[in-house]
């Protein structure tokens, strides 16, 4: 409930085009009170809190997998954006080349070609049999690879937004390529990147429900497990949408807020 009380708070409501927070507050409110209060009139069970119970457990593997991830494909990611902005023709086309093959691919065949193939492939190179590679770390490995590409995206624009005299002007200090890039592109860079990072971030986290296909124990693949053994398919699913929807707005209110403060001290 906090979250929703933040929400309000974080948006002028009063405003007629901010009049669906109130709507949004409404729909949470009534899902919530669900979950905490309704009781199976046959079995007198709560069974809203017993799915609730079952699935919570799966909310570290759900951070864990989407926090890692999100590394790697920051990392990814800068590489591949810097080469696209590369002169060097050979790492130019190389970082397009990968952008344009995952863009092209949609993220659940990504998820099983990496999982079983390349993963597998390359283990087998280090005499790793492939069963021996645990599958979060292939889902990981996976997610990182499709979002990288996408992040990259972001580093090229966030990079090419910065001003050309700003880099003329490293050149006058006396810094060569790779200081004007760490110290005074990539810097200002952020800034205008953070908003597009941060929607990623954020669907990245909601895409990570994908990764139960692979039967990581993650709070999707544990609400399927509990729909599947108790045909409570209405309050498991209730349940899920619940938690997505809490995740994904706090981390809307706190991109907001980080946006804010970083406008504010400049």
């Amino acid at each position: 409930m906090p979250i929703l009380f933040s929400m309000i708070s974080e948006f002028k409501i009063f405003k007629k085009e901010n009049i669906w927070v109130i709507f949004l507050f409404l729909i949470v409110t009534y899902m919530i009170f669900t979950i905490l209060f309704k009781i199976d009139e046959s079995t007198g069970n709560k069974e809203y809190l017993e799915a609730t119970k079952f699935i919570l457990p799966g909310l570290g593997i759900t951070f864990l997998s989407t926090l890692v991830s999100f590394f790697i494909a920051l990392f990814i990611g800068l590489i591949a954006g810097v080469g696209r902005i590369s002169k060097n023709a050979f790492f130019s086309n190389l970082s397009r080349t990968y952008i344009e093959f995952i863009r092209g691919v949609p993220v659940i065949i990504l998820l099983f070609t990496i999982a079983f193939v390349v993963v597998v492939d390359v283990a087998e190179l280090f005499n790793i049999r492939g069963n021996q590679v645990p599958m979060l770390l292939r889902a990981i490995i996976a997610l990182a690879i499709f979002y990288g590409a996408y992040i990259a995206e972001v580093f090229r624009a966030g990079i090419e937004s910065v001003g050309r005299g700003q880099i003329e002007g490293g050149k006058s200090l006396g810094l060569n390529q790779k200081q004007i890039m760490r110290y005074i592109i990539l810097p200002q860079a952020f800034k205008n990147m953070l908003p597009a990072l941060g929607n990623d971030f954020i669907s990245m986290m909601k895409d990570s429900s994908l990764l139960s296909v692979l039967a990581v124990n993650d709070i999707t693949y544990k609400g399927r497990l509990y729909s599947s053994s108790s045909f409570r398919y209405q309050e498991t699913y209730l349940v899920l949408t619940v938690m997505y929807l809490l995740i994904t707005l706090s981390l809307s209110i706190f991109q907001r807020r980080l946006e804010l403060k970083l406008e504010n001290s400049e």
